[in-house]
């Protein structure tokens, strides 16, 4: 949900017509997901709260994701970095959770993999092309990564630990081919999935939520 908004925002500004598209078009893939996985842990849950009081009527304390994908969408590059990294971890998830079998989350993870195949082909493809084009193009992605980086650790704590060296392995090959120096040890930054959050997520869920907000018990 959370990068579905992000990348929603880039609707009218990506630098071509064809990718203010593809990233719409990717938006719209995370929160067709998200309203899967809502409208699944709502009947989980048990309490009577559907998709909607999930995504709008949660505080920030009591979101669940990443640090990196509250990042600021930033420039491009920035964007592009962000989604690379972590396309790379999602398709991992959905290929463990969709062999997991006859449940309706591997159900749910069988539909995402299929599009996060094209979307790591879309940002893995990004990323190379603006790592190896232009030395300003290259010094943006660089300086993306190197900001990034730091959020990178977060998605393998806990039963996500044994993706990792996967993930290792294919970012680090679409870096090699992009001309692009994986970042040294760096302070990894931590706490999203215990509703630690810095100061970017209030805002873009203040954005988001308004409308649910402003008038309670709105129906479409």
């Amino acid at each position: 949900m959370v990068l579905a908004q992000q990348l929603g925002r880039w609707i009218s500004r990506a630098p071509e017509v064809e990718e203010d598209i593809a990233l719409g078009n990717i938006a719209l893939d995370h929160l067709g997901v998200a309203r899967a996985l809502y409208t699944l842990a709502g009947a989980v849950e048990g309490q009577g709260r559907d998709e909607d009081d999930l995504a709008m009527l949660r505080d920030v304390s009591e979101y669940r994701n990443l640090l990196l994908l509250e990042q600021p969408n930033g420039d491009f590059a920035d964007t592009i970095v962000r989604q690379f990294l972590f396309d790379c971890y999602q398709l991992l998830l959905w290929e463990d959770l969709a062999a997991s079998g006859g449940t309706e989350l591997s159900g749910i993870a069988s539909r995402a993999l299929k599009e996060a195949e094209y979307h790591l082909r879309h940002s893995s493809g990004w990323v190379i092309r603006l790592g190896d084009g232009t030395d300003e193009s290259s010094q943006r992605a660089q300086r993306a990564l190197n900001t990034l980086w730091q959020f990178t650790d977060e998605m393998f704590e806990g039963e996500s630990a044994g993706y990792r060296p996967f993930w290792e392995a294919t970012v680090m090959s679409v870096l090699a081919e992009a001309t692009l120096e994986v970042p040294g040890d760096t302070h990894q930054q931590t706490g999203g999935r215990q509703g630690l959050h810095g100061g970017h997520l209030a805002p873009l869920l203040a954005e988001m939520q308004w409308m649910q907000r402003t008038y309670p018990g709105l129906t479409w």
